[in-house]
């Protein structure tokens, strides 16, 4: 019998059912982590300078917070993590909020939906920053969070009030929070 033409694929059997999760669960976090913003994008050096006023400034911060939410959560939890290295309990209990994290808001492909009613991105974000740090601060480790989300809310709200909002792609989602500030001072 011949095969010309057909593509050959890997059979469910001779991965077995973990094998067949774990590959499914590597290509969710691909493209789970995929949908964050670019970090070169982010980090574009030409595109950072003071604002102009305050006004410019919370109009920056609005519209950067929107645009750039998966990769400052991502960063306000890295730093999280760094500040708990010497805290093994709350370590544990920070990595087991993390695959809550993992599973619930970054590899999500559909909304969540909860008692039939589609629950929006920010709320998903809200409820699993109250719960981990709630969790976190029964372990203890009160000082360590505290200053490790202090330095993470400054870097993000200096990043979002340096970096001006001219060379980011406009798409449908933020097309109107990027256009409201410049519109609104203008």
């Amino acid at each position: 019998m011949t095969t010309y033409g057909t593509i050959p694929t890997s059979s469910s059997s001779s991965q077995g059912p973990s094998g067949e999760y774990i590959s499914r669960a590597k290509d969710r976090i691909r493209a789970g982590l995929g949908a964050r913003r670019p970090w070169k994008l982010m980090f574009n050096f030409r595109s950072f300078n003071f604002p102009s006023s305050f006004s410019d400034a919370f109009g920056r911060v609005r519209s950067n917070v929107a645009y750039f939410r998966m990769n400052y959560a991502i960063v306000v939890l890295l730093i999280l993590f760094l500040s708990l290295l010497w805290h093994p309990i709350s370590l544990i209990v920070f990595v087991v909020m993390m695959a809550a994290w993992l599973f619930l808001y970054f590899l999500r492909d559909e909304p969540l939906l909860l008692f039939g009613k589609t629950v929006d991105d920010r709320v998903v974000l809200i409820v699993l920053a109250v719960v981990t740090i709630v969790l976190l601060f029964l372990t203890h480790a009160t000082v360590n969070i505290l200053v490790a989300l202090l330095i993470g809310v400054v870097l993000v709200i200096a990043h979002a009030a340096l970096r001006k909002m001219d060379d980011l792609p406009v798409d449908e989602e933020n097309s109107a929070l990027l256009t409201t500030p410049a519109s609104s001072s203008a």
